[in-house]
């Protein structure tokens, strides 16, 4: 699982690399190894900025995957993870982000993307699959309307400054100056009182943070619903 994700520290930031060898897809060993991560981050006390190898930030779920239901509960509660962390989250979005990837980023703090050819967005009712309800509680918190209600319920796959529109997205660089942006922001976030950030953080999620665990709840259950 060490392998699928690197671990950088320097400075009080945390970076930490998806690398899965293709497109990120997230299975759970991936979802794992990325959940460890930030359990180190936190040991360290480590504003963290979350990227992806290449020009690949994740293409979702590993549709490959035999066990979906212990991938998506594990994609829940990387989500409420996220959401819950004790220090800043930065995701520095360096290509696509599909499905459980745009999950990824609607639980960081701050959201950096690159302008491209690449796309973002929801496309599970696309291919045939029903958002997860942790999916759409992360959706309704962040994205503005009406994009809520078009990304959740037609699957458009958006380029990236409609994806900064509709929330995925806080801001967008050129390619080449997002590993600078995202440490720039990163050592910014370094002065946030860390007591207060992450408290803040907890009533400001509150809502959401519920309705993710229960939604992660149903799917660990098993309930026919998801």
């Amino acid at each position: 699982m060490a392998d699928l994700t690197s671990y950088a520290l320097d400075g009080g930031i945390a970076t930490i690399t998806m690398d899965d060898g293709k497109v990120n897809a997230l299975s759970v060993d991936l979802l794992g190894s990325i959940s460890h991560a930030f359990d180190r981050a936190a040991a360290d006390e480590a504003v963290v900025v979350l990227t992806g190898r290449a020009s690949t930030f994740s293409a979702g779920f590993d549709l490959r995957a035999q066990d979906w239901q212990a991938m998506v509960g594990a994609g829940g509660r990387l989500a409420e993870k996220l959401l819950s962390h004790p220090h800043p989250v930065v995701a520095a979005c360096n290509g696509n982000a599909i499905a459980m990837g745009a999950f990824l980023l609607l639980s960081a703090d701050l959201r950096i993307g690159v302008a491209g050819e690449h796309k973002l967005g929801l496309n599970e009712v696309a291919i045939g699959m029903t958002l997860p309800w942790f999916g759409i509680e992360l959706a309704r918190h962040r994205l503005a309307r009406p994009w809520f209600d078009r990304c959740t319920i037609t699957g458009a796959l958006l380029d990236p400054e409609q994806a900064r529109e509709a929330g995925f997205l806080d801001t967008l660089v050129a390619p080449e100056e997002l590993a600078a942006a995202a440490q720039s922001a990163a050592h910014d976030l370094l002065r946030v009182d860390r007591k207060a950030h992450a408290a803040t953080k907890l009533r400001v999620r509150e809502r959401v943070l519920a309705g993710v665990r229960a939604g992660a709840e149903r799917i660990e259950r098993g309930d026919q619903e998801w």
